[in-house]
Order: structure tokens, then sequence, then C-alpha cells
């Protein structure tokens, strides 16, 4: 397992000089170029005996971890090929590419990713990763191999979430994020099919528990027409409708909306929490209703092409710095709606619940669920279905007890 070529060379070696506490050395794949290397894991120790003898055994055992470096070490000089022949190679560049394989931690590859999706400018995913981080630093420390994450690792760490006061959504969230980490990992070849601890028969991730969230066109009347007297509450009652109103438009999309965006009387938009998930440009097309207009005309800035909709932004924020203004204006306005729900009698009433009321509204008045899908941007039609089961429990009821009105 050697490649050389331009003045790149890989290499698998045994690192001698990193012994572990358990007397083994690491097997890594070393990349040199320029009088420089990095080193990549392969999740295999051993010691130089059984190095020295590993390409001619034929013990069952020697082969399969034979395999398993050559896995990794094919998976390593695929990447550094790709890179020589665009002309393109760095070490840091190759880095980039293999997304923090660079090393033997959880912890290492989260902050690759993390930095990743920083000079992305995603930075909503990026926060999301940084919090699961700190809290996997919280249970298992700074310096979390892949082989610890077993079954029964997960079991205690969805139950040390739980502790701190987790509900079963966000605990779903950070086991999705940690999977997401090792799925990379196992790409790579750092985490072996036989290590690797999720799925059907291994660690399956409990969904979140259903939430009430999805209002009735009359509560919606409601709060359209609620009126304490504030400038405030109208204006965040105001925003709150149109999210509504707009396929239930999430914060982030609705801050970068601009006039240029409305054509031929409807607003066209990509979400931004798939324009990089998906592999096609999936565009969400609005008509703009009387409602709407009304809404733009009271709250908006003066119409010109480039101008956002809404004076949320004035274009020179970077990335940070709209995510902290998106941020604010949601907490803004789920503080007031909730205030408003109260006075109503409603309950709480949030940025989300704009979103799966406008999702059950339809449904409940018999639109197609394809429809509804596409309203809401989700990828395919069991999104769709996954979304809506949860938010028809009060129907469900209701018929239910029209079964025993005999």
């Amino acid at each position: 397992m050697n490649y050389a070529k331009d003045g790149i060379t890989v290499a698998a070696m045994l690192d001698t000089s990193h012994p572990k506490k358990s007397g083994l050395y690491p097997v890594r794949i070393r990349v040199t170029y320029a009088r420089d290397r990095r080193y990549y894991p392969t999740g295999k120790d051993m010691t130089p005996e059984e190095w020295d003898v590993l390409p001619a055994s034929k013990a069952r055992q020697a082969v399969a971890v034979r395999k398993d470096i050559e896995n990794s070490y094919q998976i390593v000089r695929s990447a550094v090929e790709e890179l020589a022949s665009a002309g393109s190679f760095s070490l840091d560049a190759l880095n980039g590419r293999l997304k923090g394989a660079a090393s033997d931690t959880v912890n290492t590859m989260f902050r690759a990713k993390i930095e990743h999706l920083r000079k992305a400018e995603r930075i909503g995913s990026m926060l999301v990763y940084d919090n699961v981080l700190k809290g996997l630093e919280r249970f298992s420390g700074e310096h979390i191999r892949f082989e610890v994450i077993t079954v029964a690792w997960l079991d205690k760490y969805a139950a040390f979430l739980h502790k701190e006061g987790k509900t079963q959504t966000t605990v779903s969230i950070h086991l999705r994020h940690l999977r997401a980490i090792l799925n990379e990992a196992r790409r790579l070849g750092v985490v072996k099919e036989a290590q690797y601890p999720f799925g059907r028969g291994r660690y399956e991730i409990q969904a979140g528990e259903g939430r009430k969230l999805a209002l009735t066109l009359e509560q919606i009347g409601q709060i359209a027409r609620y009126d304490d007297g504030t400038d405030t509450s109208a204006k965040y009652r105001d925003y709150w409708l149109f999210l509504y109103l707009c396929n239930g438009i999430n914060v982030a999309d609705f801050v970068k909306l601009r006039y240029r965006d409305i054509v031929n009387g409807e607003i066209c938009f990509v979400r931004q929490k798939t324009e990089h998930t998906t592999k096609t440009r999936k565009e969400i097309r609005v008509i703009v209703t009387e409602q709407m207009r009304a809404i733009i005309d009271r709250r908006g800035n003066a119409p010109a092409p480039e101008r956002f909709i809404f004076p949320i932004l004035d274009g020179s924020e970077d990335a940070m710095k709209q995510k902290m203004k998106t941020m604010y204006l949601t907490k803004a306005i789920n503080k007031r709606m909730a205030e408003i729900g109260r006075v109503l009698g409603i309950g709480n009433i949030s940025t989300y619940t704009a979103r799966h009321s406008f999702a059950t509204v339809l449904k409940r008045a018999g639109a197609n669920i394809a429809y509804i899908s596409e309203s809401l941007g989700h990828s395919d039609l069991k999104t769709t279905e996954n979304y809506l089961a949860s938010f028809e429990r009060e129907e469900r009821q209701k018929n239910a007890e029209l079964l025993t009105q005999f």
C-alpha cells in the first residue's frame, strides 16, 4: 500500500511514536508532500510484531484487519488523486476533503464540520453542531474516541440529556447530529461497519413527542382581529400572520425576502434549510393575497427590486449577524404572540405554530398532500406525512367521540 506521484506519497504505517495505554500502536495513513506530513486514522492498533507479519498472514482476523486498513488507505489515496488530477492538491485541501478524518476523536471531526459550515456561511447548522458538541463534551469529555460510542453509551448519553432537562425532541436532534458525524466517519473508513452503533437492531433514535401546535381557522381569525392598541403587538401579529399566509415560511427565509422575489403576483423563494441538502433547487411559490399585500404596505420598506421587503436586514450584515438578527426577531415574535395567545385563551403561539397551522388548515380542508408537501418545500411526501401525523390527535379525538353519539 504505497502511492507516489507528483511529489506526493501515501503509505500505511505503524505509528510507533504514539503508543497507547494498551501498549499497542495506531496504524495510520501517512501523506507526505513538500516535506510536510499529515496522518489519517484507520481505527486499528497493533504491536510491531503483528504489523511485521500482517502482509503475509493468512489468519482470518489478520485478513480482516488488512482489508480494513486497505479500505482506509484507498479513501485517502482517492482523495489525493482527485485533488492532484484537478491541479489543486495541498495538504490543507486534503484535510478539507476528508473533513476531520485526521483525528481519532469525535470532537475533532465535529470541530472540522463546524468550521466547514462556518466557511460556507451556514450559521444555523453551525450553531446546532456547536451546541451538540458542547453536550457531548459535558457528558464524555474533550477526547471522545469513536470506538467508545456503543449502543450502551448512547443509552447513557440520552439519559444524561434528559437529566439535564432536554425534551425528547431536543435529545433526538442531538443524536441525529452525532449520527451524521458517525456516518461521515464510516464513509471515510474511520468507523467500521461492525463498530457503527445506529440502525435497526442497534440503537434507534426515538422521535420527539407530538405537540398540539396547529390552530383552527377560527383561532387564526381571532389572532388576525386582535388589537390591544399597541403598535408592538400589531407589528408582531402582522409578521406572524405573514409567516402563516406565506406557506408557513421560516423566519430565516422571511427576513431575506426582497421585492425582486415578487414575480407576477407570487413570492418565489428557496428554503435556506434545504438549499444545501437537496440535489435540485426547490423553489416555493406563494400567491400574494390581499391580506399579505396589506401587511407589506403597513410594515414593509418602500418598494425597490433589490430592497428587502421587511426592515429587518439592511444588506450590510455578514452571515453571523444575519443569524443573530433572525434569532432576535424570532424571540420577539414568540414573546408577543405567547402573550396574545394567553389573552385569547388559545395557548402558546409561536412562529412554529404558524408553519404547522398552514399545513394543517390545508389538510383539514382536503388539500392534496402533494400540494402541501410542495408548498412547505419538503423533499418528499413521507416527510410531509410524518410532519402532519402528530398534529391531528384533536381531530381523531373529535371523530372518535362522534362514534358514540347514538
